[in-house]
């Protein structure tokens, strides 16, 4: 078990790493990188390439944070806290991916997946709050940054049953992201943040 934490930590990040959004975007023979905001996540390329490749891209980045959240502690042979270790390391490969020297997203669909993973009934009530923001203000960021905010006070909230470990967990996961979130944060203080728009049919 000593040996296998540690590479299913790393293999963990390596998942995490892969550029879904770029690979995504390079099927239609386009850069992410050099489109809208330039980040490599589900909300820019729903905004810059459509609403399928946009699904795509978020299923796939939950799926990255999920799968080693919920699955490697069994094949780890170890406790359902190490889903935290497992989930927060995909979470890094995604904003710091070793594939595009570190220049990654923010985090926010990997988060999630790793939420859904060791905390479902969190990540419910953050997507609850994500699309109430969402729909009130119509910024992206908004939601994104509260709904972190609400996961987090839910994690201290149920700590009985979650745990405090889960729960500390949860908090800098919050963190990282209103963190990976400083410019938007800038911008919707100066009241140039991007609204999210559908796009319409010509």
């Amino acid at each position: 078990m000593q040996i296998q934490i540690p590479l299913l930590t790393i293999l963990a990040y390596l998942i995490g790493s892969v550029p879904f959004g770029l690979l995504l975007a390079k099927t239609q023979g386009k850069d992410i990188r050099k489109l809208g905001s330039g980040n490599i996540g589900a909300t820019n390329v729903l905004r810059c390439l459509g609403k399928p490749l946009g699904i795509t891209c978020f299923v796939l980045d939950v799926l990255k944070g999920f799968l080693p959240a919920f699955l490697f502690p069994n094949i780890g042979n170890c406790g359902a806290e190490f889903g935290i270790l497992f989930g927060a390391a995909a979470i890094l490969g995604h904003n710091f991916p070793i594939f595009l020297k570190f220049k990654g997203g923010k985090g926010v669909a990997t988060s999630a997946g790793v939420l859904f993973g060791v905390a479902p009934m969190a990540v419910v009530a953050g997507l609850l709050v994500w699309v109430i923001v969402l729909k009130v203000s119509g910024y992206v960021s908004l939601g994104s940054i509260i709904a972190a905010l609400a996961v987090a006070l839910i994690g201290w909230i149920r700590v009985d049953h979650y745990g405090v470990v889960t729960a500390a967990a949860l908090t800098l996961l919050a963190a990282l992201s209103i963190y990976r979130h400083r410019a938007n944060i800038q911008r919707l203080i100066a009241g140039t943040e991007n609204k999210f728009e559908k796009k319409k049919k010509s």
